[in-house]
């Protein structure tokens, strides 16, 4: 799959760019600095057939995933509505504040970044997922795996299932839906308790759902 990412030098877009070129994937690093996204290509270039590009660029790509941080995250993707249609748009954005006591989720007035996706993309159909992956495991080719669930959001049962089809370019991971994209403010938000997690105990920590049959994945809800 041709995979283009917007953000694809920050932690998150830069570590799921690794992975999926690592499974043989072609991977768009976007960039509002084309140079920036090249050059971050070139770093990742052992991991396998890896190019930086502008946003708009990358924005062009068969699966588009979002990874910009959340304060550039509407007029990013306002700005390439355009080049978005009709396209699988994978958000994986994290409203997130930070304070002296620690991470806590912003108040989104749209619910959550996926549902302010899909109102700015109404041309495109917006998934939900990779919110709650360690960036730094990604990232480190050294990790052979990633044990963990990715919660999977939308509303088009297609889209969500070719998404949890892309999951296990992580290795250790698991696709499993989660629900309708109304419910990712919830999926999104745990992130804040994950890095409180983190900082406690001095790890990268993920989510794992426990009762489901090991081969447990779909979209019925």
């Amino acid at each position: 799959m041709r995979i283009g990412i917007l953000g694809g030098t920050g932690p998150q877009g830069r570590g799921l760019g690794r992975r999926f070129a690592m499974a043989g994937h072609e991977v768009l690093l976007g960039s509002r600095d084309a140079g920036r996204a090249q050059q971050t290509a070139v770093e990742l270039a052992a991991a396998g057939n890896v190019s930086g590009v502008a946003n708009a660029d990358a924005a062009r790509a068969e699966l588009v995933i979002v990874a910009v941080p959340y304060e550039g995250h509407a007029d990013l993707l306002a700005s390439l509505a355009g080049e978005l249609e009709g396209t699988i748009v994978v958000d994986c954005v994290n409203p997130l504040g930070f304070d002296s006591q620690g991470p806590y989720p912003l108040d989104v007035p749209d619910g959550s970044a996926a549902q302010e996706a899909q109102r700015i993309l109404p041309g495109s159909t917006v998934v939900g997922a990779f919110h709650n992956v360690s960036a730094r495991l990604l990232d480190d080719p050294s990790v052979t795996h990633v044990p963990g669930d990715v919660l999977v959001l939308g509303e088009d049962r297609e889209a969500v299932a070719r998404v949890i089809d892309l999951v296990p370019a992580i290795p250790g991971a698991r696709g499993l839906y989660a629900g309708r994209l109304r419910l990712a403010r919830t999926v999104e938000s745990l992130t804040a308790n994950l890095i409180a997690v983190n900082r406690r105990y001095k790890t990268h920590s993920g989510i794992s759902v426990t009762g489901l049959p090991e081969a447990a994945a779909g979209t019925d809800a």
